[in-house]
């Protein structure tokens, strides 16, 4: 028989084998616990194993992306500016439309006439009309349109034809068509008989006589000092309605030989540019319906006579 420190010795031992494997004592009984799952190998019932605290585990760091593989410096540079939208073209200004031109330079009308004749009322044009719009004509109305404040274009618009006719009043007949833009001077006693053409030096002008009497007079122009118009008393000897010269390549229309190449005739450059030129030898008529009307006329024959 077990004596009694016998005993005493074998529920210390007990108690030490329960503590090494982890048992506990239930209270009150001083016997261990049972193991949830069963005794252990010595037939002495343990209780649950204290419960293990495990950490929880923490999740390794993403893998780097191309965005964090760049430099710090790259990571906090600005985004890449987007291209921006082509600015729409600025609205063009809206451009003033030129009046319509009435006249300009080479015009020849009767509206040239009437205004080379307004522009002589206020002091513009200091000439006889010639309904031929050359350089005198194209200053002068430049010279109106700068008073005016108009664009000194030379050519006559409706603007300018507008303000020009607000200033002016209608032209007389006398001042569309006078004889001539001086007086015609004295006809020299050989202009006295027969049909002829009496022509003044002096006074630059040429009459159409008929036994004594001038049936029409137009202004008239000569030839420089290098090519003068000769002198004396001479007849027609041929005409020629469209002729151009062969020696200066210029037309000479209603032209009226009278001395070799010397003749009567049209020029359109004395309508244009007044006395600041010069005929070759010639004697030019600026008026275009005078020379026609005077062509329309003459006769082979006729006298011609040139004078001071």
């Amino acid at each position: 028989m077990l004596t009694t420190s016998a005993l005493c010795r074998g529920f210390a031992t007990a108690a030490v084998l329960a503590v090494s494997v982890g048992c506990t004592v239930q209270p009150g009984t001083g016997e261990p616990a049972a193991d949830a799952k069963g005794g252990d190998s010595l037939g002495v019932s343990v209780g649950p194993l204290p419960e293990r605290t495990t950490a929880t585990p923490t999740p390794p760091p993403p893998a780097p992306t191309a965005a964090s593989a760049r430099p710090a410096t790259d990571r906090t540079a600005p985004p890449a500016p987007t291209t921006a939208p082509p600015e729409a073209p600025p609205s063009p200004s809206p451009t003033r439309t030129a009046p319509p031109t009435l006249m300009a330079t080479g015009s020849q009308s009767d509206q040239v006439r009437e205004l080379q004749a307004r522009l002589g009322q206020i002091g513009y044009f200091d000439r006889a009309p010639t309904g031929y719009y050359g350089s005198v004509t194209a200053a002068a109305v430049s010279a109106f349109q700068d008073r005016r404040g108009l664009p000194r274009t030379g050519a006559t618009d409706t603007v300018t034809w507008q303000r020009l006719l607000g200033m002016t009043r209608t032209p007389t007949s006398d001042e569309l068509t006078p004889p001539t833009t001086k007086p015609v001077a004295k006809p020299d006693p050989r202009c006295m008989k027969g049909r002829v053409m009496c022509i003044s030096k002096t006074s630059s002008t040429l009459s159409w006589m008929i036994n004594g009497k001038i049936e029409s007079s137009m202004d008239v122009r000569f030839g420089s000092e290098y090519t003068p118009t000769r002198e004396g008393t001479f007849e027609v000897g041929w005409k020629s309605r469209h002729h151009v010269s062969t020696l200066y390549d210029s037309p000479m229309p209603y032209a009226m030989f009278f001395s070799g190449g010397q003749a009567v005739h049209y020029s359109e450059d004395f309508a244009a540019r007044g006395y600041s030129g010069a005929s070759h030898g010639c004697v030019n008529v600026r008026d275009e319906k005078k020379i026609a009307a005077l062509y329309a006329q003459v006769k082979t024959g006729d006298k011609v006579v040139i004078y001071w």
